[in-house]
């Protein structure tokens, strides 16, 4: 068993190469091997959002505060609140980020797959994100 208390882990920003806006990740856990499921709390400020990313066995977001804004490539960009839960499958390529004027906060949780979570590509444009 491992209990990781509240505020031991330190919090980081999202970096340019992958978010636009200001964007705050903590990292809330990552189970050993063999195991591969890793999670972190991300609030984006109100127009902070991803770069478009596939992520190789999944992911899963579960809304926490705020509202947002998820797309997947080829459909319509679609908000979500507290209490939704996004599921983006094996190497689909999504986005995910605030709504324009409110910040959101997700838990995302994913999987990592021969030592990847995640493949960041291009900066989603504004007009993408205002769909």
């Amino acid at each position: 068993m491992q209990i990781t208390r509240v505020g031991s882990q330190p919090s980081g920003k999202g970096p340019a190469d992958w978010f636009t806006g200001t964007v705050r990740i903590d990292p809330l856990f990552q189970a050993p091997d063999p195991a591969r499921v890793a999670g972190a709390s991300v609030t984006f400020e109100p127009g902070a959002r991803t770069a478009w990313h596939t992520h190789p066995l999944g992911q899963t977001l579960i809304i926490t505060a705020g509202r947002g804004r998820v797309q997947r490539e080829g459909g319509p960009v679609e908000e979500v609140n507290p209490g939704d839960v996004v599921w983006f499958a094996p190497g689909e390529k999504h986005w995910h980020g605030a709504a324009p004027t409110i910040a959101m906060t997700h838990i995302a949780v994913q999987e990592r797959l021969n030592g990847k979570v995640v493949d960041w590509l291009e900066h989603v444009s504004d007009a993408q994100y205002q769909g």
